[in-house]
């Protein structure tokens, strides 16, 4: 007699490796932030160090819910200088309109990532940082954004006049 296979399993398969994965700890995370004692919803918080540009330091926080198949898309991200920016940094970063992506999560088992994306505002001399969600929410992508200028760091550059 042939067996019949539920299309279920694949789904529950990856299900339970989703929440699996969910409990594994993160190398970068800084913080932990319980909302409550009757809830599975953390906020967690993590320190991301730009790979090209090293003298800089982003914290993420966003909420991971442990038991849930998707967390929620609301994130929070400030990034500052922590160390030298040379010009040698920059010459090695994607100066396109829409950046570099830096950093990429999954958030849910039906395709949602939380990103990082670096962008280089060359007319105002800044790094520009920007966390965001792939699905939209309630009728919105969530995003946020932080900005390093370059003042005072080996790597600006004075405007060119006209």
């Amino acid at each position: 007699m042939p067996r019949v296979r539920s299309r279920s399993t694949p789904l529950l398969a990856l299900a339970a490796l989703s929440l699996l994965l969910a409990g594994c700890g993160n190398d970068n995370e800084v913080g932990d932030v319980s909302l409550g004692l009757f809830t599975t919803k953390d906020i967690k918080i993590e320190s991301l160090t730009d790979p090209k540009v090293p003298g800089v330091t982003c914290h993420l926080s966003n909420i991971e819910a442990d038991l849930d198949f998707a967390d929620p898309s609301d994130s929070s991200l400030a990034c500052r200088q922590t160390g030298p920016i040379t010009p040698a940094m920059l010459a090695d970063i994607d100066t396109s309109a829409s950046g570099e992506l830096l950093y990429r999560r999954s958030k849910s088992v039906l395709f949602k990532s939380l990103k990082v994306r670096r962008i280089f505002d060359a007319d105002n001399q800044t790094l520009l940082y920007l966390v965001y969600s792939t699905k939209e929410t309630s009728g919105s992508f969530k995003h946020a954004l932080s900005s390093v200028p370059l003042w005072n760091t080996q790597a600006w550059q004075a405007p060119v006049s006209e």
